[in-house]
C-alpha cells in the first residue's frame, strides 16, 4: 500500500469506528426469535430514568418512585434523575449515562421512564445496545420514548413496551393491561381493546369506539408508537424494517393537517406500502381552529389499500392505556375489530 492510500485509510478509520459505535452490531430485528426480558414480579428491581424531559418538581419524582414501589418493585433511581437542562432532563450525556447504567446493572430487571416530552432521539447514538443484548430487561414508556423503544428493538431484537409512564397513576384498566403483558403474561390475549361498556336503554357507547377503515386480517410483528417520533426517525438506522409488520400509531396535540403531513411522510417513504396492517390508537386534543378535514378523514385516507386498518384502540395519551409490546407477533382482525397478542412478550 502506498503512502497516499495508507493516509486515506487512516483518515477513514475514526469515522468507521464512530459509525460502528453509533449503529451497534447491526442486528436485523425480526430475523429469528425475538429477544425477551424476564417478566416482572414482586421484588423485581426496576430503575426509574428520564431519557427525555423531566417533571417540574422533585416531589413528583418521589411520588413516581412510590408508584413503582406500590406495584411490589424495588426501585433504583437514575443517578441523574433530578437533573434539569431547560426542556431536557439533564444533558444528553447524563441522560444516556442513566440508561446505559440501567442496561449494565445486573440487578435491574426493568426500566421505567418518568415521562416523555422531548429528547430521546438525541441520545440514540450514545446507547450501549450490546450491554442490553447481553442483559435483556423490560423497557417501558410512551410518547417521546417511542424513539428508544423502536431503536432498541431495531438494534437488538429485544421486545420493548409502549405503555404507562411513572409520572401518572394507573387506572384499573391500565393496571390490568400491565399485568396481562408484563407480570402474568398470557397468549393469545386481546391487546388494547376498549373498556367494557354496559348498554342500557337510552345510552350507547360514545367514547372509545372502534372503526374499521379497511377490512381484512393480517399477522405480523408489531412496531410503531407516537406518529411524530416515527416520522422524525424515518431514514435513520433507529427504526426497524417495516416489511410485513403491523404498524400502530398515536399522537397528541397535533392538528389534522399535521397528522396528514406526517402520515404522508410515511406514505412517501414507502412505509405504508411495506406494512401488513395499520392500527390507529388515540389522536387526542387534535382540534384545529380552522374548519378543515377531521382526524377521521385524514386517517381513513392514508390507510394502505387492500390492508386491514383499524382505528380507536386504547393506545395513546389517555388514562386507560394499554401495554403494547414492540417486537411481538400479533394478529390484526379489522373485520372483528380485534388486535390479539399471539405470543408472550416476556419469559
Amino acid at each position: 500500500m502506498d503512502r497516499r492510500a495508507l493516509l486515506r485509510t487512516a483518515a477513514q478509520l475514526p469515522l468507521a469506528l464512530l459509525a460502528n459505535r453509533a449503529l451497534g452490531a447491526g442486528v436485523t430485528a425480526g430475523a429469528g426469535a425475538p429477544l425477551r426480558a424476564k417478566r416482572l414480579g414482586p421484588g423485581s428491581t426496576v430503575m426509574l430514568v428520564a431519557p427525555a424531559s423531566n417533571v417540574e418538581e422533585d416531589v413528583a419524582i418521589e411520588a413516581s418512585a412510590e408508584l413503582l414501589e406500590s406495584l411490589g418493585f424495588r426501585v433504583k433511581l437514575g443517578p441523574n434523575l433530578f437533573r434539569r437542562n431547560q426542556y431536557l432532563a439533564g444533558t444528553d450525556a447524563e441522560r444516556a449515562a442513566d440508561l446505559n447504567g440501567a442496561f449494565r446493572d445486573p440487578e435491574v430487571e426493568g426500566i421505567v421512564c418518568l415521562r416523555g416530552g422531548y429528547g430521546s432521539a438525541r441520545i440514540l447514538p450514545l446507547l450501549d445496545y450490546d450491554a442490553l443484548r447481553r442483559h435483556p430487561k423490560v423497557i417501558l414508556g410512551y410518547s417521546d420514548i417511542t424513539a428508544i423503544l423502536n431503536a432498541v428493538y431495531a438494534k437488538t431484537g429485544l421486545i420493548t413496551f409502549h405503555g404507562p409512564i411513572a409520572a401518572t397513576n394507573l387506572t384499573p384498566y391500565a393496571l390490568a393491561a400491565f399485568d396481562a403483558v408484563l407480570t402474568k403474561p398470557e397468549a393469545p390475549v386481546a391487546l388494547a381493546a376498549p373498556p367494557a361498556f354496559e348498554a342500557v336503554r337510552g345510552q350507547v357507547r360514545r367514547e372509545d369506539r372502534l372503526q374499521t377503515f379497511q377490512p381484512g386480517v393480517a399477522e405480523g410483528v408489531l412496531v410503531g408508537g407516537n406518529l411524530s417520533l416515527v416520522a422524525s426517525l424515518l431514514g435513520s438506522p433507529y427504526l426497524p424494517d417495516f416489511q410485513g409488520k403491523i404498524l400502530f400509531l398515536e399522537d397528541v396535540y397535533e392538528a389534522p393537517y399535521s397528522i396528514d403531513r406526517m402520515l404522508t411522510q410515511l406514505w412517501l417513504g414507502g412505509v405504508l406500502e411495506q406494512v401488513a396492517g395499520l392500527v390507529f390508537g388515540k389522536f387526542t386534543d387534535a382540534e384545529d381552529s380552522n374548519n378543515t378535514f377531521s382526524v377521521e378523514t385524514v386517517l381513513r385516507e392514508r390507510c394502505p389499500p387492500g390492508k386491514p386498518c383499524l382505528r380507536g384502540v386504547m393506545i395513546g395519551h389517555i388514562d386507560d392505556q394499554a401495554v403494547v409490546p414492540v417486537g411481538a407477533r400479533v394478529r390484526l382482525d379489522a373485520d372483528a375489530q380485534r388486535l390479539t397478542l399471539l405470543e408472550t412478550a416476556v419469559r
